[in-house]
């Protein structure tokens, strides 16, 4: 008799993901579909590196958190992970194996988060999607807490004003991609206006 091979977690939640579109799925099942507790990396891996169009809260205002919806079948342009086993140490040794945002080094418990102990990743300094690089230059040890904030941290934030303008002076195709995200972000005060 021929063993069947086990299933991974990121091969379960796509498929999973790929039964479901257009269905609204929570984070607890996500995790009961998974079976393991980095449920939510595999997720941000078949959204990044598989280019699954997968949203979140943070996409659509009409989701919650902890709530995720795959649009579509069609996958998005994706980004291969790119960081040697040899980068990660040297990053890693480069900042003492501490958090170059607050400071906490792996392992210990989170200043934030005192039932959370202190996991390392490695993040770009300039996103991969803004044209960063996968070179240690680019790089800097960050525990998950700060991680799943530093996506969301900007300049300060354009007045109304400014940002109209900035959209004025984009080109027409621009403007209307920035239309069409807008009525995705915002599906239900779309219909209304």
């Amino acid at each position: 008799m021929v063993a069947q091979k086990r299933k991974g977690a990121r091969t379960k939640l796509r498929e999973y993901f790929l039964n479901n579109i257009g269905k609204i799925l929570n984070s607890d099942e996500l995790r009961e579909v998974a079976g393991i507790s980095e449920w939510a990396r595999r997720i941000r891996e078949l959204r990044n590196e598989e280019g699954l169009n997968i949203l979140t809260h943070n996409d659509r205002s009409d989701l919650k958190p902890g709530q995720y919806i795959l649009v579509t079948s069609k996958p998005l342009p994706a980004f291969e992970r790119g960081i040697s086993k040899e980068t990660r140490a040297f990053v890693l040794d480069r900042n003492g194996f501490t958090c170059q945002m607050c400071g906490v080094a792996e392992g210990e418990p989170h200043p934030y988060d005192n039932n959370r102990k202190t996991r390392l990743h490695i993040g770009h300094i300039v996103d991969k999607s803004m044209g960063g690089m996968d070179e240690a230059n680019n790089l800097r040890a960050i525990c998950s807490l700060c991680n799943e904030g530093a996506s969301n941290l900007t300049l300060n934030r354009p007045s109304t004003i400014k940002l109209i303008a900035q959209v004025r002076r984009a080109s027409a195709n621009d403007q209307l991609d920035i239309l069409k995200w807008l009525i995705q972000k915002f599906p239900n005060q779309s219909r209304k206006i």
